[in-house]
């Protein structure tokens, strides 16, 4: 009865009772365990086996052991239908950016999205965090095994990140790296720094001379928010709530200002731009 019900399931899933056979005993003979190869057939279950296998194959060549690469192709399944030179062409493009061995499949696993970033955003990204963030090639190896969704930022909000923390909190890039800067969203870092702020407990730097007692970017980011208000700020969860919702409604006015603004001056380059708005020398 219930190999009737399996052969049933597989038929119906467009899969006959052989080919599953042969694919999972090709899979296991690449290294996985019998139930490791059966949820991988789940997995695209219309791919072809030589497709599939191929990908696979890929994946397990950058050092990823089998639960790992299992654990990619689920969450990531539009990984198995790319062609395999495509998957050879980003992974060495990342092994020049200096990320191999270890490195290289420890961003992966965070960051599977790496594989089907489009390359001008790659490169954009790259780009700015060298030229324009001016860190060193060291670093930005760092940067991108530590924090490699990094990479999937919009080139002008990376930079607004970048700068906010650079001049508005005065750190360099060498402790920024240390903090694993970029794996707290902008927002959230912003309202934590502003909050220690706005109680005294951060100064902004005053001619480019950073506030030695200033608490660390890296207690700042890499503490929970539990201990970020016991241990940093000295505040309750009640308090900083009311101030993510004061702080909000701030930036909302302030974008309505904005507003009005703009529609002001356009409204008086209109007027310039009228007939009844002649040249002095007319």
């Amino acid at each position: 009865m219930a190999g009737r019900l399996l052969r049933g399931g597989l038929q119906a899933a467009g899969l006959c009772p052989r080919r599953s056979c042969g694919e999972a005993a090709g899979l296991r003979a690449m290294g996985f365990s019998q139930q490791q190869a059966q949820r991988l057939l789940d997995v695209e279950s219309r791919l072809s086996p030589e497709h599939r296998e191929a990908a696979v194959a890929q994946l397990l060549l950058l050092g990823l052991n089998a639960e790992a690469t299992l654990g990619l192709l689920e969450r990531r399944p539009e990984l198995l239908r790319m062609p395999t030179k495509r998957l050879q062409e980003r992974a060495e493009k990342l092994r020049c950016l200096g990320l191999d061995g270890g490195q290289l499949q420890r961003a992966l696993i965070r960051c599977p999205e790496l594989f089907t970033l489009p390359r001008k955003r790659m490169a954009a990204a790259v780009r700015l965090l060298r030229e324009r963030c001016l860190f060193t090639a060291e670093q930005l190896r760092e940067v991108l095994w530590t924090c490699p969704n990094v990479l999937l930022e919009e080139p002008h909000q990376l930079h607004h990140h970048f700068q906010y923390v650079y001049f508005r909190m005065g750190v360099q890039q060498k402790e920024m790296v240390k903090a694993r800067l970029f794996r707290m969203p902008f927002a959230e870092l912003r309202n934590r720094h502003i909050f220690l702020e706005r109680r005294g407990l951060y100064q902004t730097p005053y001619k480019g001379q950073t506030q030695t007692n200033n608490p660390k970017l890296k207690d700042i980011i890499q503490l929970s928010e539990k201990d970020f208000l016991a241990n940093l700020a000295r505040s309750t969860p009640e308090e900083f709530e009311v101030f993510k919702k004061l702080l909000a409604r701030e930036e909302e006015e302030e974008e309505g200002e904005e507003e009005n603004r703009d529609a002001l001056y356009t409204e008086e380059d209109e007027d310039f731009d009228s007939e009844g708005s002649k040249p002095a020398w007319e």
